[in-house]
């Protein structure tokens, strides 16, 4: 399968998620004509049945467009919830004791059941309870066996089943329930490119996940709890990518600590050479109106300048009245953020320093020598995607072509700041390779005729972790006949 399709005229990824608004072909379809490259699947809404018609929608649009397509799904993660009340919920007025215990019965405004055995031996007196995204906030004041007294800071009203965040504790849950177990043995047969673990709280979730996954699939960290900020970088080293999710992640941190906590989270990915999605509210008005806040459009620049690989879209596209206008109004900021003066230097404000590698080494020189020459795009043949990524990390200042022979790189790729992936049959030597790689730029846009890009690659030709050459070469128009 070699594809034609032109890249996008932005290096940033647009990460949208599919929902009840965006379930349909024609929709589907829709949202990459207006800048999609990856679809999100939320498995916390709606049935494996449902899910399965998604995937093999986006894998037959794919056949169609001819452009390998990214498919992340993304666990709902352990979710931790109050009980049942009398009348199916209460109110809970500020100053007041409320209680948190392991009975059933339903509750009141004095109590509810909290069903989450593990918490009355994890939590403390001083620690903070939250609930419904931290509307209502709780601080312990006496901890028994069976039940957790509490003083009411915030009060409000609470229904049944509403989340818990717990911010100030390790919460001594493993981040896969069984609900997500079953789902990523669905996800992973289905042959989706992205697993997103939710609620990573330690390393050894991350590593209890990969035990599962293998290969199948590349992982993705949810970076949503205090607790995986004190360990990043030990969780971003052990995933493939990691997401700063700025919906519970802004819940249980003050407001104000979620911007610079957001550009620690991009810097640290962005230094280990890992892709780093932004999401969560960045054009949350456009979920009930066809354009955002100024503020809105401001937060999502923000990302792009601080150098994100990917940007995403949750309500706006999967249960919004405008999605299409959500994903076009993403593209036009990424584009034109990408076209101020400024934005390389801004994203150069983030040190992204080679390790003591030669593929590093050859990227870092390989970025220096297209902004000397002037050169249109950059170029590298992969088996296992690392090149690719270890490109895109220096942020060079053209568009990454990267050419491979396996489908499974080329989707995973779509995270990827910068990168059009091409997937196209497997070549035997380096000659031939810079020959294909000559028609494949002319073909796809990429460069014009005169015009001068710079090629990785390595010998011997089709090892993985080889690459060892820069070679510069000149486009002729009549190299676009030889296919």
């Amino acid at each position: 399968m070699t594809t034609t399709i032109h890249p996008r005229a932005r290096k940033v990824r647009i990460l949208a998620t599919l929902g009840p608004a965006s379930s349909t072909p024609k929709m589907i379809r829709g949202l990459f004509d207006c800048g999609a490259d990856a679809f999100r699947i939320n498995m916390s809404h709606g049935t494996q049945a449902d899910k399965a018609k998604l995937i093999a929608t986006i894998r037959a649009m794919e056949a169609e467009t001819k452009r390998p397509t990214t498919i992340l799904v993304d666990l709902q993660g352990p979710k931790l919830r109050v009980g049942k009340f009398a009348g199916g919920e209460a109110m809970i007025g500020n100053g007041q004791m409320f209680v948190m215990d392991r009975d059933k019965k339903p509750g009141d405004e004095n109590r509810v059941e909290l069903p989450h055995p593990e918490l009355f031996a994890a939590v403390s007196k001083g620690d903070r309870l939250l609930i419904d995204d931290g509307k209502v906030r709780l601080r312990v004041v006496a901890v028994e066996a069976d039940k957790i007294a509490c003083v009411v800071e915030v009060g409000g009203r609470v229904s049944d089943n509403k989340g818990v965040n717990v911010p100030d504790v390790l919460v001594p849950i493993p981040a896969l329930t069984k609900k997500d177990r079953g789902d990523l043995a669905f996800a992973l047969e289905q042959g989706v490119d992205w697993i997103a673990l939710s609620f990573v709280q330690r390393p050894e979730d991350v590593a209890e996940a990969r035990a599962l996954i293998g290969d199948k699939a590349a992982l993705l960290a949810k970076i949503e709890k205090p607790a995986a900020i004190t360990q990043l970088d030990a969780i971003i080293d052990l995933a493939d990518a990691v997401m700063v999710a700025r919906g519970d992640l802004g819940v249980e941190l003050p407001p104000e600590d979620v911007p610079p906590m957001q550009n620690r989270i991009v810097a640290a990915a962005r230094q280990r050479g890992k892709p780093v999605v932004v999401a969560t509210q960045m054009l949350e008005s456009m979920i009930i109106s066809p354009t955002p806040t100024r503020a809105e459009v401001s937060d999502v620049a923000t990302a792009i300048y601080d150098g994100a690989d990917a940007i995403m879209l949750s309500a706006e596209s999967a249960a919004g009245q405008y999605p299409l206008e959500a994903v076009a109004m993403m593209d036009r900021i990424g584009r034109s953020a990408e076209s101020d003066p400024v934005y390389p230097a801004r994203i150069h404000f983030t040190e992204t320093p080679a390790e003591a590698t030669t593929a590093d080494a050859l990227s870092e020189s390989a970025a220096q020598i297209a902004r000397l020459i002037d050169a249109k795009a950059m170029v590298c043949y992969t088996s296992s995607g690392s090149t690719a990524r270890r490109i895109a990390r220096e942020r060079p200042p053209v568009p990454i072509m990267v050419m491979t022979a396996s489908l499974k790189v080329a989707r995973r790729l779509g995270l990827q700041w910068g990168v059009h992936a091409i997937h196209t049959k497997d070549v035997n030597n380096f000659e031939e390779m810079v020959g294909k790689a000559k028609r494949m730029a002319l073909r796809h846009n990429v460069v014009g005729a005169g015009e001068r890009m710079v090629i990785m690659a390595g010998v011997p030709f089709a090892k993985s972790g080889s690459t060892n050459v820069i070679h510069v070469v000149k486009l002729e128009g009549d190299e676009l006949d030889d296919h």
